[in-house]
């Protein structure tokens, strides 16, 4: 039963769409899964085992420690993604973890070496790993570009749009989303404080364009959202 559940986790990910059933089976071997629940921590960057792990389910952030000690968050992820050494090498001047943001997090990993070997097998996976990480670091490249040229009000909305986008059910032009996010965790997405964020969120409530609380944001029209 065990393995028949990472088998079809494996199955459904478009990642591993061109190997067959018996590759698959194969793959489930060296694969190892675990759950988590809200708050845990799932994966240093200065682990002495390099990983490449896969979500499956639940939502968790990335986030970044400068020399000072200072926290950013680098990306949120979803089922589906792809989070680790993702390089394929192990980079030492990068300091970051992995926190599930939701329960019930569900996560498939890999050794380094493991998942190195299953490239170098099956050529037309490489490639869709290739242009998987290629399309997450266009993805990094733009939220820099928005970070560095936009002030925090416009980082905010742009943030709020996405994630609506991704995640928010949609009615029209309202969107609900299920908020698993603190204050302090926007704050720290936008690159501002948290009492900016705060400011920030109050004046879009007032604003009726918003509705904020710890379970969910409500976007009343998103055309409304500039």
């Amino acid at each position: 039963m065990y393995d028949e559940l990472k088998y079809w986790y494996l199955r459904d990910h478009k990642l591993f769409w061109t190997l067959s059933m018996s590759q698959i089976k194969q793959l489930c071997i060296i694969t190892g899964f675990k759950k988590a629940n809200k708050g845990d921590i799932i994966y240093f960057s200065s682990s002495d085992v390099p990983r490449i792990f896969l979500l499956k389910k639940g939502n968790i952030k990335i986030v970044s420690i400068d020399e000072e000690g200072n926290e950013t968050i680098k990306e949120i992820l979803q089922k589906g993604d792809l989070f680790g050494e993702l390089s394929l090498e192990k980079d030492t001047d990068v300091n970051e973890y992995a926190k599930a943001l939701t329960d019930e997090v569900s996560i498939c990993s890999f050794l380094l070496s493991d998942f190195e070997d299953l490239l170098v097998r099956n050529p037309t996976l490489a490639l869709s790993y290739t242009k998987f990480v290629g399309l997450k670091m266009k993805r990094f490249k733009n939220n820099y570009s928005n970070l560095v040229s936009k002030d925090a009000k416009t980082r905010l909305i742009s943030f709020l749009k996405d994630w609506a986008e991704r995640e928010g059910i949609q009615d029209g032009n309202k969107y609900t989303i299920a908020n698993y996010l603190t204050q302090t965790d926007i704050a720290q997405i936008i690159c501002t404080s948290r009492q900016t964020a705060t400011l920030l969120l109050n004046e879009l409530e007032e604003k009726n364009i918003i509705y904020y609380s710890r379970k969910e944001i409500i976007i009343e029209d998103s055309t409304k959202l500039s």
